[in-house]
């Protein structure tokens, strides 16, 4: 990170010297740190679209050239050949483990996969038809009652037992509160497998039978995590900041960061792309009469999964995604007329002059939803397993957050629109309106 000239910011016929931050990619930033107590004045920036928060060395994303990069590494060379946990300890540590550092580290993460057994009383109080992500917020925001010695964020122990924890038990949550809603009996993390395969197992495994996890589909559920596992200053990970900023704990920040990824514009809009796909091949499969309604100004109907708020390029993930879709539905032998629609339809994004200008390619969650539903995870668990994708890139910002000594509590500024001041009225002589 270097420094260059300042910017100077010019306000009737007042001037203001302002430094400026080149980032390590070459992005730049007016540093504003002093404007409100230098001059009086805020700035507005609605959905912090234009604002830089934080210093962070944990990815790199550039929306125009379509790149994305943890600790500087490629997207593309990272997915094919890293494990989850590898990446895990990438984006908290920083640099890509040895061997017997990353042996270790799974090691510590295994033993920890357990949940305390009073916990199935938790999900045994929600109705079970309850959105699993409600749940899992739950669950998370719980295990800071578990474990009261382990909560303070200056404390480096407790940090790092609880972001082992954290990874460590989330997906057994996800297993248990998934097996009691389907009447199902709990089945208890094996030790033997790695942290995809065991998730696996104890998600669609019966005691009464031997399963056995299919290598293919732990590989595109390895590659799934591993997409999703962190994506810079997005609504989530910017909730896991500024709730930590106040030093909450690390179940509580990610707690919230579940909550915010729950909404449809975030984390849902997997969910929703099945949905949509469901929708039109249940209306005949033909996709020209959804493409026109997308185009439609006045209609509210939008194609879910096509466009990024950052990207203005193709999602290099979709391409990822794109490839282990068609793997793994030639493996399960699947014929899903929801991949033929989808790809009618990627087929119309690229072509199509409309989606060209307004640059609505197929972002990651276009494929990852039909993926989810050939390994047979119900719709109302995508958003679920994006969860379980994005954890190490929540303990990851969390985990730099508390390390860095320049962090502020999260108080952003507004800018009043409400009445001027005005007297109290008694009620006796208010107007009725």
């Amino acid at each position: 990170m270097t420094q260059r000239e300042d910017a100077v910011l010019r306000v009737g016929d007042q001037e203001y010297t302002l430094p400026v931050i080149v980032g390590t990619e070459g992005e730049i930033a007016v540093d504003i740190n002093q404007l409100r107590g230098t001059t009086g004045m805020v700035t507005f920036d609605r959905g912090f679209a234009n604002t830089a928060e934080t210093k962070s060395a944990i990815t790199f994303l550039d929306g125009e050239k379509g790149i994305l990069r943890y600790r500087g590494y490629p997207i593309e060379q990272i997915a094919e050949q890293a494990t989850f946990l590898e990446v895990a300890l990438l984006l908290a540590s920083g640099q890509l483990p040895s061997q017997s550092e990353l042996d270790e580290y799974a090691d510590e993460v295994t033993h920890h996969t357990m949940l305390r057994e009073d916990m199935k009383h938790l999900f045994e109080a929600f109705p079970r038809e309850a959105h699993p992500m409600q749940i899992l917020a739950s669950a998370i925001s719980a295990l800071a009652t578990y474990y009261p010695d382990a909560l303070d964020p200056r404390d480096p122990w407790a940090k790092d037992i609880s972001m082992k924890r954290l990874l460590a038990k989330v997906p057994t949550m996800v297993a248990w509160s998934y097996k009691y809603s389907q009447n199902q009996p709990y089945v208890y993390p094996r030790n033997d497998l790695d942290y995809v395969a065991n998730f696996l197992h104890m998600m669609f495994s019966y005691p009464t039978e031997n399963y056995e996890v299919d290598p293919a589909i732990a590989k595109a559920l390895n590659v799934l995590f591993i997409l999703h596992a962190d994506h810079e200053q997005n609504c989530s990970a910017t909730t896991v900041r500024v709730v930590g900023s106040g030093h909450a704990n690390i179940f509580s920040s990610v707690a919230a960061g579940v909550h915010a990824l729950s909404g449809p514009l975030h984390g849902g809009a997997n969910q929703g792309v099945v949905e949509m796909l469901e929708e039109i091949v249940t209306a005949g499969g033909d996709i020209a009469p959804f493409v026109e309604r997308a185009k439609g100004k006045e209609d509210p109907f939008r194609l879910m999964g096509f466009g990024h708020r950052v990207y203005k390029n193709f999602d290099p993930r979709a391409q990822i995604i794109k490839r282990h879709a068609q793997e793994v539905l030639a493996k399960l032998g699947a014929d899903d007329p929801l991949l033929d629609v989808a790809m009618q339809l990627e087929e119309v994004a690229l072509g199509d002059d409309y989606f060209i200008e307004k640059k609505l390619y197929p972002n990651v969650d276009f494929y990852s939803g039909v993926i989810y539903r050939a390994m047979g995870f119900p719709t109302d668990l995508f958003t679920v397993l994006f969860a379980i994708g994005r954890l190490p890139g929540w303990i990851a910002q969390w985990h730099e957050m508390q390390k860095d000594p320049t962090t502020r509590i999260g108080r952003p500024r507004q800018i009043y629109i409400g009445e001027p001041k005005r007297d109290w009225v008694a009620i006796e002589e208010r107007s009725t309106s």
